[in-house]
């Protein structure tokens, strides 16, 4: 065997040897105090380039430990995700289980059908036999089974069958989605969808609105003026019974006694009934007023006729001059209205133990904004539709807005204007740091999910229609659906007239000088 290295320390003392554990000698010095620091007094040579050696040493080792770091912080990602959803399918197993058969067993059975073809022959849903048929319903299906037959029906030829199929909704659960099944049909398994969004909808009083609501922008004194000129109309001439806001009714009181008629709420109890109690609901502002007025019922919406007081409104297409008239009109009916749909939001923090452990719910009527607050680091989300990835958000922020607030927010970043009766869901980046990343038009009925990441270097903030803000750390999520309550908004004269309106009086939309025609005709 070589004899071990031997390297002479600066005091002439021999280094030590030592035979590790494979049969490999290996050899260490050790130095103690004295002699380290006669070891930094004495002149090195080639000291540079020692040190530029340590310093690429230091640098290769932090670029490694970036890198460990970094995939630890992966893993943790993805462990957390693959936890959501072996929990959430998990839950759902379970729903199965208890929910049971929804799905009846068809009774019908065939007694002259030969034993050779008895096992080839395809489960029927309806069949004629002896000039009777039994026919088998979904109760959250739709069902179509037809059997057509080549020929004479009494013939031994061959029957031809068209494939059955079912129709059934399983994006969000039975109890939300029944109401979508009156816009499918069906007919000897030809499919056949309603345009309902090219449809006017019309609302027409079945008896005569009693209760009203009048909400109004605060700090206006034009605005309580004309709220207590239309109680006075409305009380006297219409013998209806109003309600209005606590601080509007001490402020009616401070003018007159004559107002004690008018009822308000004491708690937010009675505010979650007050949807049970007003036919109609009148707002004195601009779109602020009717935000907030859909703020406060947190599930179904009376109808709503919004006045136009403000600076900006695309919201509010009646004029304050002519209430009456407008008013006569709205109370006989019938009126055109918007359904406007909402987005209902939930916040699940990285604590949660399943999905269903979150935060109370906020409906929101324009749009949730996710931004980086006041980090100076671009935010980091991931962002999920119904569980399938969608990409990965870096850039200030990200908008998820309804088709209402398409002329807000989302187009002062890019996003396109939408007609509010569309249904969908809008996905609008802030400042992306990617050029190729445009915004995207979801459908109503996706769940979107955007989570912060564990290796964010900063936290997130979601703010719910302006307000209500929000801190994201890194694990948690915020969940965003369509909300099954939508706010109706009468129309000055339908829908889509009354958007048009709007994009072309408040945003002057394409407007510009027509080009002059005097100008040299092309031979």
């Amino acid at each position: 065997m070589a004899p071990p290295h031997k390297l002479n320390s600066p005091t002439g003392n021999s280094s030590v040897t030592s035979q590790a554990e494979n049969g490999f000698i290996s050899s260490y010095s050790p130095f103690s105090e004295k002699a380290v620091q006669e070891l930094l007094q004495l002149p090195i040579q080639g000291s540079d380039d020692h040190l530029i050696e340590f310093s690429e040493s230091l640098r290769t080792v932090a670029k490694t430990l970036r890198k460990v770091a970094e995939g630890k912080a992966a893993a943790q990602a993805e462990a957390a995700e693959w936890k959501r959803k072996y929990e959430l399918e998990r839950t759902r197993n379970l729903q199965i289980e208890n929910k049971g058969k929804s799905c009846l067993e068809h009774r019908a059975d065939l007694d002259d059908v030969k034993t050779n073809n008895s096992a080839k022959q395809t489960t029927l849903y309806k069949v004629e036999a002896n000039g009777k048929s039994e026919e088998c319903y979904s109760r959250n299906g739709i069902c179509s089974h037809d059997v057509l037959r080549d020929g004479n029906p009494h013939s031994d030829s061959k029957m031809l069958r068209k494939a059955s199929f079912k129709l059934q909704w399983c994006c969000k659960g039975e109890q939300s989605d029944q109401h979508k099944h009156d816009i499918v049909s069906f007919e000897r398994g030809n499919i056949t969808t309603a345009e309902r969004s090219s449809k006017q909808i019309s609302l027409k009083w079945e008896s005569s609105p009693q209760t009203v609501l009048i909400l109004t922008k605060p700090n206006s004194d034009s605005v309580k003026i004309l709220c207590a000129e239309m109680i006075r109309w409305l009380r006297q001439h219409k013998k209806l019974q109003v309600y209005v806001e606590p601080r509007v009714k001490v402020d009616l009181l401070e003018e007159s006694s004559y107002f004690n008629f008018v009822e308000t709420w004491s708690d937010d109890k009675e505010i979650l009934r007050l949807h049970t109690k007003v036919d109609l609901v009148i707002t004195l502002g601009g779109d602020g007023t009717v935000l907030w007025t859909a703020s406060m019922f947190k599930g179904p919406v009376p109808p709503i006729v919004p006045f136009s007081l403000g600076s900006l409104g695309f919201m509010t297409p009646f004029y304050s001059e002519n209430y009456k008239e407008c008013l006569e009109s709205i109370l006989k009916g019938p009126i055109s209205i918007t359904l406007r749909h909402r987005l209902i939001c939930h916040v699940i923090r990285d604590a949660a133990k399943n999905e269903f452990e979150t935060e109370e719910p906020i409906l929101v009527l324009n749009e949730v904004t996710i931004d980086r607050g006041i980090s100076s680091y671009l935010t980091n989300l991931e962002c999920y539709c119904d569980n399938s990835f969608v990409t990965r958000v870096q850039g200030d922020g990200l908008i998820l807005s309804t088709t209402s607030g398409s002329t807000a927010y989302s187009l002062a970043a890019g996003g396109s204007m939408v007609h509010p009766q569309v249904p969908g869901i809008l996905f609008t980046p802030i400042c992306p740091h990617s050029l190729s990343f445009r915004p995207l038009i979801l459908p109503e009925h996706v769940t979107l999910r955007v989570q912060i990441p564990f290796n964010s270097r900063g936290s997130a903030w979601a703010s719910f229609d302006g307000k209500d803000r929000k801190q994201l750390a890194p694990g948690d999520a915020l969940v965003c659906s369509m909300a099954p309550w939508p706010v109706p908004t009468a129309c000055h004269g339908d829908s889509t007239s009354d958007f048009l309106h709007s994009i072309h009086e408040g945003l002057h939309w394409n407007l510009r000088k027509t080009q002059s025609s005097d100008a040299p005709r092309e031979a």
